[in-house]
């Protein structure tokens, strides 16, 4: 038979899960047909060598539609048998690795897992190393690497048997010249030959800890990976077929297969992917509106969202796999251990799962003849209508009220996770697919209707062999001599020409997501990110069909070793959703009016600092687990009152300075300290307390850093000297009262690599801020500052009171707000907490739509669009506040509550500065024209933009387009709204003359936690 492109038009989709393998053959040719092209499908049980099942798959739909090798354009392989491994903790999956940093004295209080779940970090990380190395962030060095240092640790890392490594260097990803993490890895596979060698730059960007993580878990699963895949390449060959062989990745595009032997990590969340993109294929022409889809194997449920356009919810800025954080796209996925091969225990308390026979359903089960007891027989006695096996078998394995209890505990289970996957309270359609689906109930409390539609049972396979070709560019490069345009439509084609070559057609490649973040302090350098997608190129002849190589008697080795036991729950832990605290009886402790924080205050404090951080001051994350592991190690952090602060005491600030790019890359070591104790050999009066710079962002927890017990031991007051972030020294309330000519010196600003800058004094608090930020560019772009202590009297007088307790309430709003799936009404939430609604008001509820990045003079200043879209709100008397103009009702909607309409701007400035409704419209020349409608906030009020889909903020680094938003205005202190407060910190303090700040609401000053909850003993 011919092999045109005519001819070989077939795609193979075939999906290995942990219970079966699941295939189908498709013609996309005859999608748009009622059969939806399927020509060929099949389902069996995963076998233990993955091959034969794949081998059996194809065998059988070959012969059941008379189908030709030659036919074949492609095979596309989905698989779970990674993130299976990482989710059930399996320790015959995954391997020991050791962490080589390359980081100079950086991040040492931060050391590699240091925010995993305890048992992931017992099963994978054997060993880790703090090494010479890294850059900053203009590619100058941190220091070179140390090769002796390498091979030093090397030596330990053979000896404990360790043969995987993970290299993460400060700003690998833009490390083109010196190749710090390439050249330890040589200098690794020298030592010890034969082992895995890892460099974080390959696997994720910037973002140090989550490209750590990232890196380690591939790391972990590399052996298994390679032999998996080359179990899945082996019947490729041996049915004839002369096809590319691809594997399913995150995002619903596909990787060549060698590639995924060495990044199996890109494959973690394809299952899930793959399942809803074959829901959206078999939805097509029927999807208009959002529907949660419910992926039901033998091992897991898999839950998320399937938004109209036929693409999976991405998560935001992170995403999180088995309680581990990574910085790579993935779907907003859910997981729990609940399937069809899920083992039952009717015990004085039932259990189903999280343990599973997994693929061993059809001999483990007790309808097949087996032992053991799984939601597949109970299902049978429930149902019997579900002809599953010999319901005789079961009989009386459970009584009736058993029965009932497995059927609560089934219904329970996936209602909660779908309510966890919702926005709002708003009952949704729910999607079943997936081999196990039949163990789910055809009514679900929160599903406005239960769907399963015709091959919902191969959904995984469909979606893999629909996957389309994507590949992405992420560079930096020198905006000096071409403009930045220029340089963002070159990546773009850099792209759409690495998508070409990855397998797609030309025709149909798009640039499907492009941003642009200039480099902070460094002069001329942007980082452009492009990502690129199309469809499989049929016509191809050219694509790798080379097969993954194994040396030595490895290669001989079978997937049996990997079986799963599924009996045994004492080496893995599932990623339960657990229950949280008791929010409403949660009491801080408070003694004596101290306040004591714990791991919980902090938690909900961080929420809150990047809320009121209006989109600057950087992510509280690295600092929140460098502080919470302090607490567990037994440091104690005491916050007191403004108001039981003596007149005499001296109340010292200390806060981070520099670029939020810097400050995810290139973690804390003891910078502060230093500052903190050059600045006290030229200040003769030694702090007696500690106060936060702003409250905003990563700064809001430094007083708590500071103050430690396990640091300088101070009390911290709870307070600030803004209120929010903002991006100058100058712009603090002690400058407003002005009671002082300079307060802001004598001041010590130290870069942690050994460089310490100290001025004595200053002619003037501008002046102390650019002399600071003119340093900055030499230092590293990132620096730890320590101020001269104020007296207490004066502390009371110019500090923001309370500041430290908002932060803790409004990250309880959040908190509470996501127990009640009420992530939708967040923002009504927090202001409930913040005074209510005369203390702020909802802003604004859509979807951005652009983001543009500007650098002037060492600072961030762009612009994000926000859509409005169609949020619901449930607050009537909160939507009877926001302006006519803003909100409308639809006469077609009938009792439909208004929505928010048009479009929303938001400048910044490393923080959000204003938020203005926006017309556009095009002139006669066809140019867009924009025209201000409404000025809607304002600073010094903040603007701080949400996620709609966990309640947390969403920093100015971190804006990009498609996020669901939700903009919050909350009314600024009473210390900034004196005529002189809104010359400084208001729209004239950024250069906006041409608006005049009208207040948003009226002040409410912050409760004191202290107040409410002291008990004196």
């Amino acid at each position: 038979m011919s092999s045109s492109s005519e001819t070989r038009r077939l795609r193979v989709g075939v999906d290995v899960g942990g219970t079966n393998t699941d295939g189908v053959v498709l013609d996309p040719s005859r999608a748009s047909e009622p059969d939806r092209g399927i020509i060929a499908w099949h389902k069996a049980p995963t076998t233990t060598n993955p091959s034969l099942g794949i081998n059996d798959a194809i065998t059988t739909m070959f012969q059941s539609a008379n189908i030709e090798p030659d036919h074949v354009a492609s095979v596309t392989i989905g698989t779970t048998h990674f993130v299976n491994a990482v989710v059930e903790r399996d320790v015959a999956r995954l391997s020991k690795v050791a962490v080589l940093r390359l980081c100079g004295p950086f991040s040492k209080h931060i050391p590699p897992c240091i925010d995993w779940p305890e048992d992931m970090r017992e099963i994978i990380l054997g060993h880790y190393a703090l090494l010479k190395g890294g850059l900053e962030v203009d590619g100058s060095l941190i220091s070179d690497v140390d090769e002796g240092e390498i091979r030093e640790q090397c030596a330990i890392i053979r000896d404990k048997g360790i043969r995987s490594v993970v290299i993460n260097g400060v700003f690998s990803p833009i490390d083109t010249a010196e190749r710090q993490e390439e050249r330890a890895a040589d200098i690794i596979r020298a030592a010890i030959p034969g082992c895995d060698v890892v460099c974080s730059k390959d696997v994720a960007n910037l973002g140090f800890l989550e490209r750590e993580n990232a890196a380690i878990l591939n790391a972990s699963i590399l052996l298994f990976a390679r032999k998996t895949i080359r179990s899945f390449q082996e019947p490729i060959r041996k049915l004839g077929l002369h096809c590319p062989v691809f594997i399913t990745q995150n995002d619903g595009t596909i990787l060549s297969g060698d590639m995924a032997a060495k990044l199996p990590i890109r494959t973690f969340s394809s299952g899930p992917t793959n399942s809803m993109r074959g829901a959206a294929f078999l939805m097509q022409n029927q999807l208009d509106e959002d529907i949660m889809v419910v992926d039901i194997g033998g091992t897991t449920t898999d839950v998320g969202l399937l938004l109209a356009n036929g693409f999976p919810r991405q998560q935001a800025a992170y995403s999180d796999l088995a309680g581990i954080r990574m910085n790579f796209s993935c779907p907003d996925i859910k997981s729990i251990g609940l399937g069809g091969g899920s083992i039952v225990r009717d015990g004085e308390s039932m259990t189903v799962g999280p343990d599973s026979v997994g693929y061993k359903l059809t001999q483990e089960a007790v309808v097949f003849g087996g032992k053991t007891l799984t939601a597949t027989d109970c299902t049978s006695l429930a149902d019997q209508g579900v002809q599953i096996g010999n319901r005789k078998l079961v009989e009386g394995a459970l009584s009736e009220e058993g029965i009932a209890k497995f059927k609560s505990i089934v219904k329970r289970k996936l209602e909660k996770v779908i309510d966890t996957m919702k926005t709002s309270p708003e009952d949704v359609p729910v999607l079943l697919v997936g081999g196990g689906a039949v163990i789910a109930p055809d009514e679900l409390q929160g599903a406005s209707k239960v769907l399963k539609p015709r091959w919902s049972g191969v959904a995984n396979a469909i979606g893999a062999a629909t996957a389309r070709v994507s590949a992405v560019v992420d560079t930096v490069k020198s905006t000096e001599a071409k403009m930045t345009k220029e340089l963002l439509d070159e990546t773009s084609q850099e792209a759409i020409e690495k998508t070409i070559a990855a397998g797609a057609s030309k025709e149909s490649v798009k640039v499907v997501e492009m941003d642009t973040l200039p480099l902070t302090y460094i002069e001329n350098k942007t980082r452009f990110i492009v990502r690129a997608a199309g469809d499989f190129d049929f016509s191809r002849t050219d694509l790798s069909t080379t097969l993954i190589e194994e040396a030595g008697a490895e290669a001989e080795q079978k997937m049996d070793e990997y079986e799963k036991s599924g009996k045994s729950n004492t080496t893995r832990r599932h990623n339960e959703l657990v229950e949280d605290i008791d929010i409403e009886a949660y009491k801080p402790s408070v003694k004596n009016r101290v306040w004591y924080i714990s791991e919980t205050d902090l938690e909900w404090i961080s929420i809150g600092c990047y809320i009121l951080g209006t989109g600057g001051g950087g992510s509280p994350y690295s600092g929140t687990i460098r502080l919470r592991e302090a607490l567990r190690k037994g440091a104690v952090v005491r916050v007191v009152s403004p108001a039981d602060v003596p007149d005499d005491a001296a109340v010292g600030c200390g806060g981070g300075a520099g670029s939020p790019t810097v400050g995810i890359e290139k973690l804390a070591g003891d910078e502060m300290l230093d500052a903190q104790r050059e600045l006290y050999k030229v200040c003769p009066t030694p702090a007696t307390h500690m106060i936060a710079i702003e409250i905003g962002g990563y700064n809001g927890l430094q007083s708590m850093i500071i103050g430690a017990s396990s640091e300088m031991d101070l009390p911290v007051v709870d307070g600030d000297w803004m209120g929010r972030a903002y991006p100058t020294k100058w712009q603090t309330t002690p400058v407003v009262y002005a009671e002082r000519a300079v307060i802001w010196a004598p001041v010590a600003v130290a870069d942690g690599g050994g460089n310490v800058l100290v001025m004595p004094r200053a002619s003037s608090d501008r002046q102390v801020e650019r002399i600071v930020r003119a340093a900055l560019a030499q230092m590293g772009s990132s620096v730890a500052v320590a101020d001269a202590p104020v007296t207490g009297a004066e502390c009371r007088r110019w500090a923001v009171e309370h500041t430290i307790s908002q932060s803790w309430r409004i990250g309880r709003a959040v908190a509470r707000a996501r127990r009640d799936n009420r992530v939708d009404g967040v923002a009504e939430t927090i202001l409930a907490e913040c005074g209510g609604a005369e203390a702020g008001r909802v802003l604004w509820k859509g979807k951005v739509v652009g983001v543009e990045r500007t650098l002037r003079m060492g600072h961030v200043y762009g612009e994000l669009v926000v859509e409005g879209a169609d949020v619901v709100d449930h607050d009537d008397q909160q939507q009877q506040q926001q302006p006519e103009a803003v909100t409308s009702s639809s006469s077609s909607s009938g009792d439909r509550k208004p929505k928010f309409r048009g479009l929303l701007k938001i400048p910044f400035k490393n923080e959000n500065l204003a938020a203005i409704r926006i017309s556009r419209s095009k002139d006669a020349d066809g140019k867009i024209v924009e025209k201000e409608e409404e000025v809607l906030g304002l600073v010094p009020d903040l603007v701080s933009v949400i996620d709609a889909q966990n309640g947390e903020a969403i920093g100015t680094p971190e804006y990009r387009y498609g996020l669901l938003v939700i903009v919050l205005g909350i009314t600024a202190s009473d210390r900034w709204t004196s005529e002189r407060g809104i010359e400084i910190g208001g729209p004239k303090g950024f250069g906006m003359d041409h608006l005049t700040y009208k207040p948003l609401g009226k002040f409410v000053k912050p409760t004191s936690v202290i107040d409410e909850f002291d008990v004196s003993v």
